[in-house]
């Protein structure tokens, strides 16, 4: 029943702007960070002032990186991903706005992208800008330490690795080639602001929007929940797909509490 009101939710509007959050990517085996209440399951991600603040946090963070990369990298779009590939396809979507950095709404034909919180596949010199794909830093990372090849640990969000335990003091992080500076994955870390360019560029789309379709997305994250309030403030119609509490429930117009890739499947 939820999902035929969905669907008819979907048939209704041809200009809908889609938030995607860490649900619409776990049943491609990349998990999520928070339960059905919105409470992060496990130890809060990196900051960005601990990434810039002492090297020991780089060395754990890009450790744990190394060894989670190597199923992150391999992940594939699911049939949530490719619904809603199939919505752009048929006209129907002004915009994507994914909280997700794992880039499987384009590998599943999305073009109508933005990136809110950045993308991982990439990695990015704070001190000159240079930028290389994260596969070629993989590489170096493999090469200066191949003992860590040996690890193996359980997946964490977004490419990490649960390595518990283990002393990273001699983990090699390489610096920029070009100019020594520090590197990081080009995302947004907690602590750290999305860039203004893109949220207004997402903001423009909105405003065309005739309604916001949310999946797999608790909200609890303000970069993603503004965009929540601004189509409420417009009266836009809000529907979501998510299993749990989230943080714009009193805003909804619809809510299913359902596996995106099931509530999603009628598209297919």
């Amino acid at each position: 029943m939820q999902q035929h009101v969905l669907e008819q939710f979907v048939a209704r509007h041809q200009r809908l702007f889609i938030l995607t959050g860490a649900g619409c990517s776990t049943n491609s085996g990349i998990p999520d960070y928070r339960d059905s209440n919105g409470n992060w399951k496990r130890t809060r991600p990196v900051t960005i002032q601990a990434f810039l603040g002492e090297a020991g946090t780089r060395q754990r963070y890009w450790a744990r990186s190394m060894v989670g990369w190597r199923r992150f990298g391999r992940a594939a779009p699911n049939g949530a991903h490719r619904a809603l590939a199939r919505l752009e396809e048929q006209g129907r979507c002004e915009l994507l706005l994914t909280q997700n950095v794992d880039r499987l709404h384009q590998a599943a034909g999305s073009q109508r992208v933005i990136d809110l919180h950045g993308r991982l596949d990439v990695v990015r010199c704070l001190g000159c800008a240079a930028t290389m794909p994260r596969e070629q830093f993989q590489g170096e990372l493999a090469r200066l330490n191949s003992a860590w090849l040996a690890f193996d640990a359980a997946d964490a969000p977004d490419g990490d690795a649960d390595l518990d335990h283990e002393d990273f003091s001699s983990f090699n992080v390489p610096p920029c080639e070009a100019c020594g500076g520090v590197l990081k994955p080009d995302v947004v870390f907690f602590g750290e602001n999305v860039p203004r360019d893109v949220v207004a560029s997402a903001q423009a789309h909105l405003e065309q929007a005739d309604a916001m379709l949310i999946v797999g997305s608790s909200l609890m994250v303000y970069s993603g929940y503004r965009f929540v309030r601004m189509a409420e403030q417009r009266g836009v119609p809000i529907a979501a797909v998510n299993l749990g509490r989230t943080r714009a429930d009193e805003l909804l117009t619809l809510k299913v509490e359902e596996q995106c890739e099931i509530a999603l499947s009628f598209l297919l």
